[in-house]
């Protein structure tokens, strides 16, 4: 089903009775490839976007709502009519965001009460970067098989896939052996962008099952390191001050280069199986999702870059540098997807040539989108936003046209799972949205104390666990395209902010551990934990925070030298808790200390070290309170401008020059 709607931007109120043409597109991503380099300014009051999908129904006034059949009723709906991605358009300088699963009581339309267009601007962006965010928004990647079988350019994908694998001689189709079983496989849908926006091609991969694997049988070694998101800020920080060029790489087929050898049998992939052909696959390669695959591929690909004369870091092993007299260039393997930052881009290119001779490469240009991570650049510095990711569960959710508040958490709330009102019917779309909501905080350090706490009350939800799961939706409502500086005009000093509450969980009065680790004025770590024991006093709370802060600032020194930065002055540590930096230069303290575990005494050995600095501070100055405790907006905003978030999509956002 399909209709047309016509968008009149600059009449108010709505023309009534108007006649609708109907019109015929070509193929949705050619559209929304030209479409954003349309200049700003030019008449697009009569554009028409074709819906594929018709609105959902109003819920009936009639039957009782709570938050249980609220979230079966917004499922039930989301499962029959999936979001319509291709209906995410931009218009002028104003983000036009609309959704096919909104009901009529979802206000995200123009016009309408607490619409999201108020919070989406392209203002202050480049012509080349607005053409690069809306093509990022407008393209769909399908979540099911079902949803991707009827669209022309992903059923190429999948048969381009099918020839990769059979062209790499992948598996044997054989007769299923007695006893022996098989595993299952599933389509996973991706679009890759070219740092223009461009869609470089759409990527269907197929995907093993690999969590019915059985250990000793189908897999023996599993682990294989990928990038720690630190280490991916640190590059970038580092890129950013002295001006590096960061490029992108994909693998084609990245893990069939990896060679298995457990006898392992597969289910004919969805699309290709019929109900008389009894054979199954023998895979003879690894693919995704196989437990022991991802160790397979960086295996090899490690080997090569160690053949090239790059050197592992001994601080994340899925870093790799190599420097000579003039040249710098590191790498970073995270999966399939490869990071490259180099001051030269003669040494780049030589090593995209080399990694072309032995594997499949795509290159994906200028780093733009990184892991679902939107990266801008200027002048001032690179802006990290996960704005299209935040779009997409709220438009899931729902709430694209909730009513916004102004902070995730209320200051005075206390969950517990006690009294927290009746168990939810479905706690697995609690446990879905958390999910979504932890990857949120790579970028956005202000919503990491409220997902750590919902994060608690996984195993059973309650209604209000999921009343305080939705508010943190209308706060990421009014903050979409919130992100992080990573200031160009920065220095190569780290500083840490430690804080910690006491006792704050009432089920078992744990204390939270939150710090702030700075690179010059460049946040690029962060946590917000529960600490696995009690403290018997604040001051032990703030101690055993001290040390692990201590832990994290020695691992980037670590960082710092395999990138050939030497840190010699010891870094600042400021806490606002003086009985704690008094326990931590004093050790006479006994009686106060004697049952802290042995490891929460590092910080005073760092101390004399001269790894660290402890610097006692007000507590209106400690930046950490966003991590340890729900703050309202007159107290978190300060303290968000202070680390450095910006939102380079809101109109009232300075201008960065991105």
């Amino acid at each position: 089903m399909s209709r047309n709607v016509v968008f009149h931007e600059s009449i108010f109120p709505p023309i009534p009775n108007t006649v609708h043409t109907p019109l015929v597109f070509p193929d949705y991503p050619q559209i929304f490839d030209s479409f954003p380099r349309i200049p700003a300014e030019s008449p697009l009051n009569n554009l028409v976007v074709p819906a594929t999908l018709p609105l959902q129904p109003s819920v009936p006034q009639t039957s009782p709502l709570t938050h249980n059949n609220i979230s079966q009723l917004r499922r039930s709906e989301r499962n029959k009519h999936p979001p319509n991605y291709l209906q995410q358009y931009y218009c002028g300088n104003m983000t036009k965001i609309t959704s096919a699963t909104q009901s009529s009581s979802d206000c995200s339309l123009p016009g309408k009460p607490y619409s999201i267009f108020s919070y989406l601007s392209n203002s202050k962006l480049s012509l080349q970067h607005c053409a690069f965010t809306s093509s990022v928004s407008s393209v769909f990647e399908p979540k099911t098989y079902k949803q991707a079988c009827s669209i022309p350019h992903w059923q190429n994908a999948m048969k381009n896939e099918i020839l990769a694998l059979e062209q790499n001689r992948t598996w044997d189709l054989v007769l299923l052996p007695q006893n022996k079983s098989t595993i299952g496989c599933k389509w996973v849908y991706k679009v890759k962008f070219q740092a223009d926006g461009k869609v470089e091609r759409y990527k269907a991969r197929l995907v093993a099952k690999g969590y019915t694997q059985q250990e000793g049988i189908d897999f023996f070694d599993t682990f294989s390191p990928v990038a720690k998101i630190t280490t991916v800020r640190v590059l970038l920080t580092i890129a950013a001050v002295n001006n590096w060029h960061l490029h992108q790489l994909d693998v084609d087929n990245a893990f069939l280069h990896g060679d298995l050898h457990e006898e392992v049998y597969m289910q004919l992939p969805p699309g290709y199986s019929n109900p008389n052909d009894p054979r199954v696959c023998k895979l003879k390669k690894s693919i995704y999702g196989l437990k022991q695959a991802s160790r397979q591929w960086f295996s090899k690909l490690s080997t090569s870059l160690l053949h090239f004369g790059f050197l592992q870091a001994k601080s994340d092993s899925s870093l790799f540098i190599r420097q000579s007299t003039n040249d710098f260039i590191a790498v970073l393997i995270y999966v399939d997807d490869v990071l490259i930052a180099s001051n030269t881009l003669t040494t780049l290119t030589k090593v995209k040539q080399y990694l072309r001779t032995i594997f499949p490469i795509k290159d994906l240009g200028n780093l733009k989108y990184f892991l679902g991570i939107e990266v801008a650049r200027s002048a001032k510095g690179i802006v990290l936003c996960q704005r299209k990711y935040a779009l997409d569960i709220l438009a899931d959710s729902g709430f694209s046209g909730a009513k916004l508040v102004s902070f995730p958490m209320e200051s005075t709330l206390k969950l517990s799972t006690h009294d927290a009102g009746p168990s939810l019917s479905d706690p697995a779309s609690y446990r879905r949205l958390i999910g979504r909501l932890l990857y949120l905080t790579l970028t956005c350090p202000d919503l990491s104390y409220a997902i750590q706490t919902l994060s608690q009350f996984m195993s059973n939800p309650h209604t209000m666990h999921m009343q305080a799961a939705e508010r943190v939706l209308r706060y990421l409502k009014a903050t979409p395209g919130q992100g992080l500086l990573l200031k160009a005009d920065s220095t190569f000093h780290l500083k840490a902010y430690s804080d910690s509450d006491w006792g704050g969980c009432i089920d078992t009065r744990r204390s939270v551990t939150g710090y702030l680790v700075f690179l010059g004025d460049s946040l690029i770590s962060w946590k917000s934990k529960k600490q696995p024991t009690v403290s018997r006093s604040s001051a032990e709370a703030e101690y055993r925070a001290l040390a692990t802060t201590s832990c994290e600032i020695q691992w980037l020194t670590y960082l710092l030298a395999d990138f050939h930065i030497p840190h010699s002055q010891p870094a600042l540590l400021y806490t606002d808790s003086k009985p704690a930096s008094e326990i931590a230069s004093n050790p006479v303290h006994h009686e106060r200390t004697k049952h802290i575990q042995l490891d929460c005494h590092l910080v005073r050995e760092k101390l004399q070290e001269g790894l660290l600095t402890i610097i006692h501070i007000p507590s209106r100055f400690q930046l950490a309170d966003a991590l340890t405790k729900p703050l309202g907006y007159h107290t978190l905003n300060p303290i968000l401008g202070k680390i450095g978030m910006v939102n380079i999509h809101s109109h009232l956002e300075g201008a960065l020059g991105i």
